[in-house]
């Protein structure tokens, strides 16, 4: 059984909270784009409030535990795991809900290398619990833009999980996928849900572009996001996304499994 306190020690001892691997430059630089509303940080959010870079820094030492020291601007940013502990609980009550409702729900990552696993996770869950894993527009091309340039990437589904590949690398159905930031590909799932005559996704779960994208066109959205991706904190705070787990997104994936165990206990979907 996975207790919180338990959570909490394990969290800190993998550096998935306390101090984590994204350097405290990464994080303010972040900031200073999404303040100037640049697309690599907005992911999707269209943000209602002025966001100047001072009042992020201070939402996300609200939501994550980040120093708000601004002199403060080298090495290794911090999240409190008491924080984290306390956003996987509202993450597992919409999870526990969803399943109760035996809605449709859509799971998508930007981070498969990491977090393909925990989601697959609470998939296997959800399906077993009589909830639709929704798989729509598997194979259809996606132009997302990149640092080098425009670069056209194909949708795919493993365990459940939606996520990007590129052209020429591995089988679909296979592991493990490229990392995005882009809400791109969770628009174009959406609309061909749509087009087919849904269902569409009562709850969407994931991170980067794909709850970001997802909650700002008004679906239910939850999600994870690190201490250098301040749109899922800004998204939570003025409503587009339901609840945003502050989290380092870029550990081992087996160090996120007590993550998948303590979220279906908390949901009562515990096998």
């Amino acid at each position: 059984m996975v207790t919180a306190e338990a959570l909490c020690a394990h969290l800190v001892a993998v550096r998935l909270a306390g101090e984590v691997g994204t350097p405290r430059e990464v994080s303010l630089r972040s900031y200073r784009l999404f303040a100037a509303r640049d697309p690599r940080a907005l992911i999707g959010i269209d943000p209602e409030g002025a966001w100047e870079q001072p009042e992020l820094l201070a939402l996300m030492s609200e939501k994550c535990g980040v120093s708000a020291d601004p002199q403060h601007i080298s090495g290794l940013d911090v999240i409190d795991p008491g924080r984290t502990v306390a956003a996987l609980d509202a993450f597992a009550e919409r999870i526990g809900e969803a399943a109760g409702r035996r809605a449709p729900v859509l799971f998508g990552t930007g981070h498969p290398q990491r977090l393909l696993g925990f989601y697959a996770g609470l998939a296997d869950a959800l399906s077993a619990a009589g909830c639709e894993v929704l798989t729509p527009a598997q194979g259809r091309c996606v132009d997302i833009l990149t640092r080098f340039g425009l670069r056209t990437h194909y949708l795919d589904y493993v365990r459940g999980v939606a996520l990007v590949r590129e052209p020429g690398g591995e089988r679909p159905g296979c592991e493990p996928g490229v990392h995005s930031h882009s809400p791109l590909p969770v628009r174009v799932v959406l609309e061909a849900a749509a087009a087919a005559g849904g269902p569409l996704p009562a709850l969407v779960v994931g991170d980067h572009g794909w709850v970001c994208g997802a909650g700002q066109l008004g679906f239910e959205a939850i999600g994870l996001g690190d201490v250098d991706d301040p749109a899922l904190f800004v998204g939570e705070v003025e409503g587009a996304l339901a609840v945003a787990v502050p989290v380092d997104d870029g550990v081992r994936s087996a160090y996120y499994r007590p993550l998948t165990r303590y979220v279906l206990k908390r949901a009562c979907l515990s096998q």
